[in-house]
């Protein structure tokens, strides 16, 4: 082993092997039982972000320990072919290259070139997967629109057409003018404004007034130009002010539309003036009402978001109707949205009927990928009937087949499944899969896999001219198939019966609705067991929390906060990352703001801290389901402990190697060999950590998991044994000798093997060197070594009884020394009064090492009744261990720095005191802040108790 651990020196190369070895493929004895996990595809345009590395270092630790049991282990690996995103990346980069655009190329040659794009640029994530330690099997990559998962997504697709769960129907979407495309909730991103709330008065029709004589009701709007699609106006059943006028009508400004005042609890008495006007073509909650009261719906606006030449209007099944004439006023054709609703303010002012406005906040809805303000749009869409599927997807929940952690996850699922919209799942766009349905000229749709199916099957003659639809899919459909549609279905596969259902699926809470669900519903339609009982698509659904900066701020580029895995990985020298988080921005302003915090907060770049580090923090961080706020002073101690792991290894080869371990290849059998106390007690130390590493896994803590590791290793293994084996090593007998190698060999390897899963290069490394020195230890690898498991035989609670009472007794001389300023490699004369035969055993047992690490003159066990000078004194257990002080100290000297540390800690007092006592600091500050003040109050009261103590048993000497 090199003398400093140094990460980059080891990963790449390491991680090459592994893959090359076929170390992550399942070993394929199907006699053994299986374990999978699917990956969540990441965007085939992404790189890995912080939330993927998270969640992939989770996924990478199970899996990596169920490899060690003896599994058969799939982690199925892939990505999504992400529609917007990718056209968007291509669409860009034939502008800035070409100046041209998709329509320039033609369907089919654009699809082409995002084909190269992706052969050439499209696997930057699956890259820096390899840099985490993924173990996936690559061979089984695949990509939501390779051969495979095209044919099964188009099955689907037919299926549910043939199970008539599947329609095409008009009705309102996210739209997003930008791109031309329906998009889901998931891409639409709610943005807080200031704006404003018009109050326009409608006149009523017919000379009916209101209760108080007005010929008028006011409705409040926060979008004007969508009044030239009203078809009414609802009030509040309930509502004394207007109910008696439910069921009259207005004549709408501007327009002269007829429309009727409904009665609907939508309208809330308590909210604006009470009357709602109502659109249901461009509202999702107007959409609604005018299904409940039998509305028609004026669509206004054109795919770019102008106002139409002439309206569309529907009835509220999206049929074409003659209820309105089509007619626009001549002045807004063809104008831009947000300009005809100036211009509408400005004639509802004019004719005298602006009542009001006010000043108004708004959740205004973008559009992530395009950035403009998102429509709701009546079109033409394809969408799957989701209640049936939902029934059986939320009983499988409710009957325990599938378990979310934590747990109150369920109740988020319960409440969309029961109360779930039909799922738009078709989309204007080029890339992605095209949904398998053709029409003839007279408009009929007609539903196959192919055109010639088709045609077969409704016996159309060559003469019929079919199209097949120029709308794809919503990624989200094929993604939904992707815990079987991987492992080959539709047909019955040996990967599906052996790997599906699939045991956890690691995720955040965000998607729970948009990908989880419906993973669950459409496996559970497909897939049925050998008995026709619907199979679920995982067992588990572990949601995490959400990474966020060291302020608890979501990570995002517009705040410059974000943190790439891979500079903490390799590292980053200030200027690169400065570029790196500027250097595309278009707003100076804010580049200019991100500079600055950047600087500050990295003045000297980001250190290379390895995957190790970075992955051991994240696990360590990982309390289920709770956003995480990311330290890099966290990471920084966790590289601390690779090296301290790397340092203690050393120490063992140093000891072991070419050395009599005890094993009968080194010293034959029969050989004496004895272990000491202090080896009975790592072993046991181990096996308790064995345990609990154990069933924090299993439980889904990787925190407390990473914890166990952490203090065996740093606390038990590095401070306390390895110091209790010098004694042994330096003045042991031979037989004493070969048991301390031999347990320091053994537990290293142990240790290595329970802490592979989230450390997996430094420990592979490590084993690499330990392995030969062990008789037994076969095999080329670690991570194909058994996952240590608690072994009772191994564990003995005198060994732990005696070691706690040994490290307490060490412990306790080094605080007398540090209270007393003592210095360390003074020798002292001790005492101790044993309170039973049981310590005295125990000082006798373990005094060579008692005297060595607490670097003791000598001990004397006290006799009943025997006098003692002036001591400092302190617990062991139920013995009183005492240092006599005389001429171990300057008296004077110390009694005048025992008051120079009263005297300020009394100041400190003081001090706190007064600023608790002062009213109006403990009214005025944050309730944290007078808590932490209180708390430094009786640290320094404690503080002064026992300088006191200390200054009375020195002034007795």
């Amino acid at each position: 082993m090199e003398k400093t651990y140094n990460p980059q020196s080891i990963e790449q190369a390491l991680y090459k092997t592994w893959e090359e070895k076929g170390y992550f493929k399942p070993h394929g004895d199907t006699t053994k039982e299986s374990y999978s996990i699917m990956i969540p595809p990441p965007n085939v345009t992404g790189s890995l972000h912080m939330g993927h590395a998270f969640q992939d270092t989770i996924m990478d630790t199970l899996i990596r320990c169920e490899r060690m049991k003896g599994k058969n282990t799939l982690w199925q690996v892939g990505t999504d072919h992400a529609g917007i995103a990718t056209q968007m990346v291509v669409e860009r980069k034939i502008a800035a290259e070409e100046n041209k655009t998709k329509n320039d190329y033609g369907r089919d040659a654009f699809i082409d070139k995002i084909w190269e794009w992706k052969a050439e640029s499209g696997g930057t994530i699956t890259k820096q997967l390899r840099r985490l330690g993924a173990s996936v099997d690559w061979d089984r990559e695949r990509f939501t629109m390779d051969d495979g998962l095209s044919n099964a997504v188009q099955e689907v697709f037919v299926r549910l057409y043939e199970d008539d769960l599947i329609y095409r129907g008009k009705r309102l979407v996210n739209w997003d003018p930008k791109l031309h495309t329906a998009i889901s909730d998931l891409e639409v991103e709610n943005k807080d404004k200031k704006g404003h709330m018009w109050h326009f008065r409608y006149p009523l029709a017919d000379g009916v007034k209101t209760a108080d004589g007005k010929d008028y009701i006011v409705v409040a709007t926060t979008r004007p130009e969508t009044m030239l699609g009203d078809t009414g106006v609802a009030v509040n059943p309930e509502d004394p002010r207007y109910k008696d006028l439910i069921g009259k009508e207005l004549i709408l400004p501007i327009v002269d539309r007829r429309i009727p005042i409904v009665g609907d609890e939508h309208a809330d008495m308590e909210k604006g003036t009470g009357c709602v006007k109502i659109t249901p073509a461009h509202d999702f909650n107007d959409y609604e009402v005018g299904k409940r009261h039998q509305l028609p719906m004026i669509n206004i606006l054109t795919f770019d978001a102008n106002i139409r030449n002439a309206a569309e209007v529907f009835t509220t099944n999206g049929e074409p109707s003659d209820a309105y004439a089509a007619d626009l006023p001549e002045q807004y054709q063809g104008m831009e949205r947000f300009a005809a609703r100036k211009a509408i303010v400005a004639e509802f002012e004019a004719l005298g009927l602006l009542d009001e406005i006010k000043d108004h906040d708004l959740t205004v809805p973008y559009g992530d990928r395009g950035g403009v303000v998102i429509e709701p749009m009546l079109t033409d869409q394809w969408y799957v009937r989701t209640a049936p599927l939902a029934e059986t997807a939320t009983k499988a929940v409710e009957d325990g087949e599938i378990q979310f952690v934590p747990k109150q996850y369920e109740n988020m699922y319960f409440s969309w499944m029961r109360d779930i919209q039909d799922w738009c799942i078709s989309r204007q766009l080029w890339w992605g899969h095209r949904i398998p349905a053709w029409y003839d000229n007279d408009g009929n749709v007609y539903v196959g896999r192919s055109e010639e199916e088709v045609r077969a099957n409704n016996n159309l003659a060559p003469v019929v001219v079919l199209r097949q639809d120029d709308d794809v899919l919503d990624t989200w459909f094929s993604s939904a198939l992707w815990t079987f549609g991987t492992q080959g279905w539709p047909e019955q596969t040996d990967d599906l019966k052996t790997f599906h259902p699939s045991d956890v699926l690691v995720t955040g809470f965000d998607i729970i609705f948009f990908w989880v669900a419906r993973m669950i519903m459409m496996t559970m339609h497909f897939c049925k067991d050998e008995d026709g009982k619907p199979q679920v698509p995982f067992k588990t659904v572990y949601v995490t929390g959400l990474i966020r900066d060291e302020n608890g701020d979501k990570m995002s580029k517009s705040k410059g906060n974000v943190l790439d895995p891979i500079d903490m990985i390799d590292g980053i020298d200030l200027e690169s990352l400065v570029e790196k988080r500027t250097g595309n921005m278009m707003q100076p302003q804010l580049a200019k703001k991100i500079e600055k915090n950047t600087r500050k907060t990295f003045e000297n770049g980001i250190e290379a801290y390895g995957t190790d580090a970075l992955r051991f923090t994240l696990a360590a961080m990982a309390s289920t389901g709770r956003d995480i706020n990311w330290d890099m002073k966290r990471l920084e101690g966790y590289r601390n402990f690779c090296n301290k792991l790397w340092n203690a290894s050393r120490y063992v080869l140093m000891n072991t190697e070419e050395q009599d371990c005890g094993f009968p290849s080194t010293n034959g059998q029969g050989s004496d060999i004895e272990f000491s106390q202090a080896d009975k007690w790592i072993e046991s130390q181990f096996e308790l950590a064995a345990k609990e590493f154990n069933n924090h896994i299993d439980n889904y803590r990787l925190d407390m998991a990473a914890n166990t590791i952490y203090e065996f290793i740093w606390n038990q293994f590095c401070d306390w044994y390895l110091e209790l084996t010098k004694p042994v090593l330096w003045k042991g007998t031979e037989a004493q000798q070969r048991g301390t190698r031999r347990t320091l060999i053994t537990v290293l390897e142990k240790t290595l093997r329970l802490a592979h899963p989230v450390l997996p290069y430094i420990t592979e490394t490590i084993w690499q060197s330990i392995k030969p020195l062990i008789d037994g230890v076969e095999g080329d690898t670690i991570m194909l070594q058994a996952l240590p498991q608690y072994q009772e035989a191994n564990f003995s609670q005198e060994a732990l009884d005696d070691i706690e009472w040994v490290k307490a007794f060490i412990t306790s001389i080094r605080n007398l020394r540090a209270e007393y300023d003592i210095a360390p490699s003074k020798p002292l004369d001790v005492m101790l009064k044993v309170a039973d035969e049981k310590d005295a055993a125990r000082l006798e047992a373990n005094k060579a090492v008692l005297v060595s690490l607490a670097k003791l003159e000598t001990i004397k066990v006290l006799s009943a009744g025997e006098e003692t000078p002036a001591c400092a004194t302190a617990l062991v257990a139920k013995s009183e261990l005492m240092i006599p002080m005389a001429g171990l100290i300057d008296k004077d000297a110390e009694l005048d720095r025992l008051s120079k540390e009263i005297a300020k800690t009394q100041g400190e007092i003081k001090r706190i005191a007064g600023k608790l006592g002062n009213e109006g600091f403990v009214a005025k500050a944050p309730e944290a802040v007078v808590a932490k003040e209180r708390e430094k109050l009786e640290g320094y009261k404690d503080t002064l108790s026992k300088l006191e103590e200390q200054k009375v048993t020195i002034a007795a000497l």
